[in-house]
């Protein structure tokens, strides 16, 4: 029996790809298994080759694999695409009605099968998803009972007859396998997972649950790539308890509102990817200047402009923190796992609302949209914390206003919500004293500058930095951020096997970079290397700038839309090794 295997299922968008996926997905994590998804999209709604990929487990998996095990093909171009992918003992289910062919020099097993045909006998071709899904799970040998229990919950809605009819199609799918297999292939099966219970979720969905246990209850947002499911999340959540979702007629009136809300005393957030933070920027030097929290997602794709809307990139990290004109506090984040982007989004609005400033929160396409497993919850690690609110100013002198902006000790200063007895005040966008008069001083606009720069000089967040470092020096600090953390630690496991000593950090705070903290592991290093999703390296030239140590880094960059494999971190580590010898 083996421990882990590799599904994928391929098509033109609209043929049912995604339904499969789910309903395949939903009923392994029923039985316990980790699982890792990707998906491999087009930018059009219909058409164009996509694929979703999962990884399953008996034991905890951040990465995509390598290599593939089963191919369930709708079409020949699938086969095309991915056939490279499979292993020597891999297996091909497609469509017997495109004639499929094994490409030359892929030693995989081709079961044809009549998966049109099937779905037309019952009753109609759109079922076809599902006898090809029934095929792929018989070869594993799992309980049929489990997957049909998927189908139920999948079709449920559309009542009894749909639900009877396509647990036939998976039957008649798994029976005609079998026959040609001779039943379930020995070398898929699956040791047992230990039934434990799951998290099955995409990063988006963590955030917006994220979202809500923060107390968030409004979000403005215009509808992206690859960000729109945390608007979808919180439009079903958000009613529950009170809130709401408004889509706006684009980013800039998104952003301008929630600093509106924010101001009016009620967490909100908004979420966007590249194109709609550039839109953004103004606004969010508004909030900067006006010392509103505000708490904003960009899920970063391929750029620039339209680029690859559907593909992973890690392109953003400069737009994020230097992208607003002026000088601000401002607060990037990048959680690097599920669990991170929920409690990361709890933490963003307690950073939003103690240093009264913008909190960006940075994922990737892949963390974002990659559904993976996570472990339960625990929401007894919550807390709120809105920092320096005043709910009953001192009454104030004749003619004077409420110092929302006063100068204080930490920089943080008092906050009413509109309102407020004695608490009234301006607010303007242009330079102000305490009161939030308009001022021209040049001694005022020196102390202004001096609060709201230096307010993040005692910056306190959780986990700047994540590292695993049993090494005291090691061979190479490998360092990344957002969703390549999985891929380096597997890649780490191959290279210790050879004799190659690694640490691992993922940056989680972006700015201020954890300068200090990342120097305490750099420092003990041989060579650095920088893993990210962009051409520029973009993380290595903060590294270079905050820490130093520019003759030690290599960066190992990826930007043609796909996420690293471990076998690429793997090959460049131990080529550069050779390099060096």
């Amino acid at each position: 029996m083996i421990s882990q295997l590799s599904w994928k299922i391929g098509g033109q968008q609209g043929e049912g790809v995604e339904s499969t996926d789910r309903i395949f997905s939903t009923a392994l994590n029923r039985l316990g298994y980790y699982l890792y998804g990707y998906r491999h999209f087009s930018s059009r709604i219909k058409g164009g080759h996509t694929n979703n990929k999962i990884r399953i487990s008996t034991k905890p998996i951040r990465a995509i694999s390598d290599d593939l095990d089963i191919l369930v093909a709708f079409d020949q171009e699938t086969i095309d695409l991915n056939a490279h992918e499979l292993t020597k003992h891999g297996v091909i289910v497609a469509d017997a009605k495109f004639s499929p062919v094994v490409p030359e020099g892929v030693a995989a097993r081709l079961f044809a099968v009549p998966i049109t045909g099937i779905a037309e006998e019952l009753g109609t071709s759109l079922m076809k998803n599902m006898v090809a899904s029934g095929a792929s799970w018989a070869l594993l040998g799992l309980p049929m009972e489990v997957f049909n229990k998927a189908v139920e919950e999948e079709f449920g809605r559309k009542g009894a007859a749909v639900v009877e009819k396509n647990v036939l199609a998976v039957a008649r799918g798994a029976e005609f396998v079998l026959t040609e297999a001779g039943g379930p292939l020995d070398q898929f099966q699956l040791e047992p997972a230990d039934g434990l219970q799951k998290l099955f979720m995409i990063g988006n969905d963590a955030i917006g649950l994220g979202a809500v246990a923060a107390g968030c209850r409004f979000m403005p947002a215009y509808p992206i790539t690859p960000a729109s499911e945390i608007m979808e999340y919180l439009i079903k959540a958000l009613p529950k308890f009170g809130g709401t979702v408004i889509q706006t007629e684009d980013e800039i009136a998104a952003v301008t509102m929630a600093i509106g809300a924010n101001y009016g005393g009620v967490r909100t957030m908004t979420a966007s990817a590249g194109p709609g933070l550039s839109l953004m920027m103004e606004a969010i030097g508004l909030a900067g200047m006006t010392e509103t929290p505000v708490v904003i997602v960009d899920t970063q794709r391929g750029g620039p402009s339209t680029g690859l809307p559907t593909k992973q990139e890690q392109s953003d990290v400069n737009a994020m923190i230097y992208g607003t004109h002026g000088e601000i506090p401002k607060i990037v984040i990048s959680p690097s796992t599920i669990e991170e982007c929920f409690y990361d989004t709890i933490e963003a609005f307690n950073l939003a609302e103690i240093y009264q400033c913008p909190v960006i929160i940075m994922t990737d396409l892949q963390l974002s949209l990659g559904k993976q497993s996570a472990e339960i919850l625990d929401y007894n690690k919550i807390v709120i914390n809105r920092g320096k609110i005043v709910t009953s100013p001192e009454e104030q002198e004749p003619n004077k206003l409420f110092k929302r902006y006063e100068f204080t000790e930490d920089g943080q200063s008092p906050r009413v919500f509109p309102g407020t007895k004695h608490g009234i005040h301006h607010v303007t966008g242009v330079e102000h004293d305490q009161e939030g008069r308009p001022s021209e001083s040049t001694i005022n606009r020196k102390k202004m500058m001096d609060k709201r720069l230096g307010k993040l000089d005692n910056l306190q967040v959780t986990n700047a930095i994540k590292a695993d470092a049993p090494h005291e020096e090691p061979d190479y600090l490998i360092i990344g951020m957002g969703s390549t953390g999985g891929t380096i630690d597997e890649a780490r496991v191959r290279l210790e096997a050879d004799g190659i000593k690694t640490n691992h950090v993922t940056v989680r705070l972006l700015h201020p970079f954890p300068a200090e903290q990342l120097k305490a592991y750099t420092s003990k290093a041989k060579k650095l290397i920088v893993v990210e999703n962009n051409a520029t390296g973009q993380l290595a030239a903060l590294i270079k700038l905050h820490v130093g140590s520019s003759e030690k880094i290599h960066s190992h960059l990826k930007y043609d839309g796909n996420p690293f494999l471990p076998s690429e971190i793997y090959k460049e580590c131990k080529e550069l090794i050779q390099w060096q010898r």
